[in-house]
């Protein structure tokens, strides 16, 4: 068995929650290892839909242990409130979640800093989901923020989230109209992280003792390659590493445990929130595609800016991210189209590259060109086989393949988990992982 790393592509929202809760059932460990409750992963599970933000989606997999690493920033509010989601329903979570005591926590006052830094640049602004997710890292960077492992010791706990906090107000009264969250704000928090700490213990130790043992990892990626804080349109970017590559490291593992890098990408492309978007579709088509393909965010509402599949962004993500094969979802949203289009290169000051620019602003000047596929007008939806495929969607996952340079080796063709088709090409099909 392979340790995997599951990635997204493009600007988030890809489908990566279907993706992983298909493939845990070949693994002993799901991990996620970026992000925080700012990402929103969807599975669809026996006639049920779960919307999970901090929780690895391996949780709706009896006998998955699922763990949170140090690399992620929670909100324990928000965990605690998943967690008892999740028990509603009958999932059992608790003797089956660890938790990294090295992951930050989001406080009361790093969501109301990112809501009034948000509402001060109007125009401007970098459309967070005003989860407090960008000042929570900035804490952490700046050395100033508090540790989950705290809730182990309330008195310290208590003491570091009072200074924390202190600090924070400062920080919001310097944005006009702001307003400080109050002081029972913060006490849940801190009662949260108390119910939270029985589930705390050593991530790194756990995942290499699983990795010794030769049961096999996965690792849950949040977000998207183009939204990576280094190599993302930068600044439209969420606050973390979401390449393949910091996986391991973000979980105190070495780069070699890592075997695969499976990327998802959906057949068209999405974005939420401010940022360039070269291909987006301003017409009735991406109309369609929203509507279609329920493009609306899982964490905000928020409708997804919609367009073309950009194969100038893709490429570079699998290079970024060491994509070894491909996801490809809601395939079938294309299915009433005449025409599909695809962005083979750009044309940036005057010049045609097949690069993705460094710079956000030139990627938001760059006019992409096209290459125009025949669409197949044909009901690919719930299709199980590649067989079954019409003929001339075959050929659009076909040209995708030959435009990123990697095999499509998953492909949804709806929401539900049987709606897959599994391919068993190279190097997936020797990960040993396919259902």
């Amino acid at each position: 068995m392979t340790n995997v790393v599951v990635v997204g592509g493009q600007w988030g929202d890809e489908g990566k929650g279907k993706v992983v809760d298909l493939l845990c059932p070949a693994f002993a460990e799901v991990v996620r290892f970026n992000g925080g409750n700012n990402a929103g992963h969807t599975v669809k599970f026996a006639d049920r839909h779960f919307a999970l933000h901090l929780i690895p989606s391996g949780i709706l997999q009896p006998g998955c242990r699922c763990l949170i690493g140090p690399g992620v920033v929670i909100d324990p509010v928000a965990l605690l409130e998943e967690i008892r989601m999740l028990e509603d329903q009958a999932v059992s979570v608790r003797p089956r979640l660890l938790v990294s005591p090295r992951a930050h926590i989001v406080l009361p006052g790093h969501r109301a800093l990112d809501v009034a830094r948000e509402t001060a640049s109007g125009a401007a602004k970098l459309g967070t989901t005003g989860r407090g997710i960008g000042p929570a890292y900035e804490g952490r960077a700046r050395r100033t923020g508090v540790r989950l492992g705290l809730a182990r010791n309330p008195r310290r706990l208590r003491e570091a989230v009072a200074a924390a906090s202190a600090e924070l107000e400062q920080a919001i009264a310097r944005c006009p109209g702001a307003v400080a969250p109050s002081a029972d704000e913060i006490e849940r928090t801190v009662e949260a992280a108390a119910a939270i700490a029985p589930m705390l213990g050593d991530v790194s130790r756990a995942l290499a003792d699983s990795d010794a043992a030769g049961r096999p990892i996965l690792f849950e990626g949040a977000q998207g390659t183009l939204l990576d804080v280094d190599h993302g349109t930068y600044p439209f970017v969420t606050s973390s590493g979401c390449l393949a590559g910091y996986a391991a490291p973000a979980c105190g593992l070495p780069a070699r445990v890592i075997g695969g890098v499976l990327g998802v990408f959906k057949a068209y492309t999405t974005r939420v929130g401010s940022g360039p978007f070269p291909t987006e579709l301003f017409d009735g088509t991406g109309e369609q595609l929203r509507r279609r393909g329920n493009e609306f965010g899982t964490t905000t509402g928020r409708p997804r800016r919609t367009g073309w599949f950009d194969a100038v962004a893709a490429r570079a993500a699998v290079r970024w991210s060491g994509i070894d094969a491909v996801a490809l979802t809601k395939l079938d949203v294309l299915d009433e189209l005449a025409e599909i289009r695809v962005a083979t290169s750009y044309q940036v000051g005057g010049q045609t590259t097949p690069e993705f620019p460094d710079d956000a602003e030139e990627v938001g000047a760059a006019s992409p060109v096209y290459e125009t596929l025949p669409g197949w007008q044909a009901d690919s939806s719930a299709v199980t086989t590649a067989e079954k495929l019409p003929d001339v969607a075959r050929r659009y996952v076909e040209r995708l393949e030959e435009l990123l340079g990697v095999p499509v080796a998953v492909i949804s063709t709806g929401p539900r988990r049987e709606e897959t088709i599994v391919r068993r090409v190279q190097p997936f099909a020797g990960w040993n992982v396919a259902p």
